[in-house]
């Protein structure tokens, strides 16, 4: 029986394609964050948490229209970012058809290569957004400029360890490529190929909505009165 996870989509997905190979945590949510910060780290978050903010922060007049401009500008981040991930070639599907000997003699390198190369670009592009918003937000209200720096410290301690999660996605993609070209060989069934070029083009997409949770976070301060 496997079991129902409730996480996020990019969870869901990647245990659906894990298949039978991943084994599931004993250990609570909050027994893993424990272990993930330091006592360095907590020393961080607890001043991020009680320090003073920056002197000379207070609200802006043109609170709405700010926050109106940064929401616009996020919108075109993520449309910038899900069109590439939609329009890359090495994800879509062939314009001719490939033979089953062309399939079965396909290798996962160039895909691995391009996703990595997508999950760099995104990174880069939700990581400047981030500090943005957190620039706007510091410039609020003190206390806005409080979670902005709580902000600073959580992005500092888990983004390590994002990045260290996020980059076994290729591995389970390549097991998944796999299993998928080896039931195409026992079964002697085509568009092996064009499934898992879909299912990794979801799992970019699920990735890009992960990624931008912390982003919807921050609008969302951005938008209190």
């Amino acid at each position: 029986m496997r079991r129902s996870l409730t996480g996020s989509a990019l969870i869901r997905l990647l245990d659906r394609l894990a298949g039978p190979d991943v084994r599931e945590s004993g250990a609570s949510t909050s027994d893993r964050l424990s272990q993930w910060f330091s006592w360095t780290d907590a020393i961080s978050l607890s001043a991020a948490l009680d320090g003073v903010p920056v002197a000379g922060a207070s609200g802006t007049s043109s609170g709405k229209s700010a926050s109106r401009a940064e929401e616009g500008e996020c919108q075109r981040v993520r449309a910038a970012l899900t069109k590439a991930i939609a329009e890359d070639s090495t994800f879509a599907a062939p314009q001719q058809t490939q033979t089953a000997a062309d399939d079965a003699e396909t290798d996962f390198s160039p895909y691995r290569q391009r996703y990595q190369a997508r999950q760099q670009a995104i990174e880069a592009g939700v990581g400047a957004l981030r500090g943005k918003l957190r620039s706007r937000l510091a410039a609020r209200s003190p206390e806005m400029a409080k979670l902005a720096a709580v902000d600073v410290v959580m992005e500092q301690v888990l983004g390590t360890r994002e990045r260290s999660l996020l980059s076994t996605v290729p591995k389970v993609l390549e097991k998944h490529f796999g299993r998928l070209r080896q039931d195409a060989e026992s079964t002697e069934t085509g568009a092996w190929l064009d499934i898992f070029r879909r299912d990794a083009r979801d799992v970019l997409l699920a990735e890009l909505d992960f990624r931008f949770q912390p982003v919807e976070g921050l609008l969302d301060a951005l938008r209190m009165k």
